[in-house]
């Protein structure tokens, strides 16, 4: 099934030169690529006019192999818990994004709790977001996407494991791309200080200090689900080190600290 946009012309442009423009900007603004494998990077998801920066600053260091699995958090509510997008296209002004669905397949033959659903992907926007970027880095790539909105910490945990076994046996390269964005619409200085919380167990590759902290603290972090996910994928492939690429706030584009959502980029090899 092919997926066309649905935040096209209002998150990031809507025309392919304008589109182009834009995220090439971003991309470019960075120091050069890491040198080693990104294992797994997040970056957020919010309109590019705030948090266009930071993603493209973050992907634009990132050395993303050509096959990436996304995780992204379900605004929605639509759809399975761990929803994977099996096949297909997604659609956007820069081209498209073909589904390895090899990889899918394998994937949802590994591990029962993840179930091939596009409900819970049609109307979410976090993966979309994505793909410009990716296109732009490298238009032959190929991606899994899945939404996670499974509450548990063991169910994540299990799946996860059970994905990189499969991860660790393809025969490529397999980067990760977590989207989130970061707490919610409380002034700039609460807003940083809980970011900070989160992100200090970001840096320590601790899914379930993570998955603690933002609950224990109130962080209305909307991806901390495919984040804890994808930190316990990270570990099992090897992951090492973890860096935050770039942070910011709404607030600082906007001028109004009053009540920000915070951006932050992340890079594990």
């Amino acid at each position: 099934m092919t997926r066309n946009p649905i935040v096209a012309g209002r998150f990031y442009p809507g025309s392919r030169s304008a589109l182009e423009r834009e995220v090439r900007a971003y991309l470019t603004a960075g120091a050069p690529a890491v040198a080693e494998h990104t294992i797994l990077a997040m970056a957020p998801h919010a309109g590019y006019v705030y948090s266009g920066g930071v993603a493209g600053f973050t992907l634009g260091r990132a050395n993303l192999a050509e096959t990436i699995v996304l995780l992204g958090p379900n605004h929605t509510g639509l759809g399975q818990p761990l929803a994977v997008w099996a096949e297909g296209a997604w659609l956007c002004p820069l081209g498209a994004m073909q589904v390895d669905s090899g990889l899918a397949e394998a994937l949802l033959a590994a591990e029962p709790r993840l179930k091939a659903d596009e409900e819970a992907h049609v109307q979410e926007h976090s993966l979309e977001v994505m793909v410009p970027f990716l296109c732009a880095l490298n238009p032959g790539f190929k991606a899994v996407p899945m939404a996670v909105s499974e509450p548990r910490f063991a169910e994540l945990s299990a799946a996860a494991k059970a994905m990189a076994e499969v991860l660790k046996a393809w025969p490529r390269p397999v980067s990760i791309l977590v989207s989130s964005d970061m707490n919610h619409y409380l002034p700039q200085d609460q807003t940083k200080e809980r970011d900070s919380l989160a992100l200090e167990a970001v840096t320590r590759l601790d899914p379930e200090g993570l998955y603690q902290v933002v609950r224990q603290k109130g962080i209305s972090m909307c991806g901390v689900l495919p984040m804890t996910m994808g930190l316990i994928l990270a570990k099992e492939l090897g992951a090492t080190k973890a860096q935050v690429a770039a942070y910011a706030t709404s607030g600082d584009v906007s001028g109004d600290y009053s009540q920000v959502v915070g951006y932050a980029g992340v890079l594990v090899s």
